[in-house]
């Protein structure tokens, strides 16, 4: 199922494309949790 990973050069985007789930939780992190960060501070905006 995993062949081992041997590139040119390592980069960041080959070994996301080794582990899909390691893909799904990066891209979680970087776009989702700051969605929650801006949604709670613009809520405290409306709120005052």
């Amino acid at each position: 199922m995993f062949e081992p990973f041997t590139d040119v050069v390592p980069s960041i985007f080959g070994t996301l494309n080794q582990y899909p789930m390691l893909l799904t939780i990066v891209l979680h992190t970087i776009i989702i949790l700051p969605m929650f960060w801006i949604y709670s501070s613009e809520k405290k905006k409306l709120n005052k």
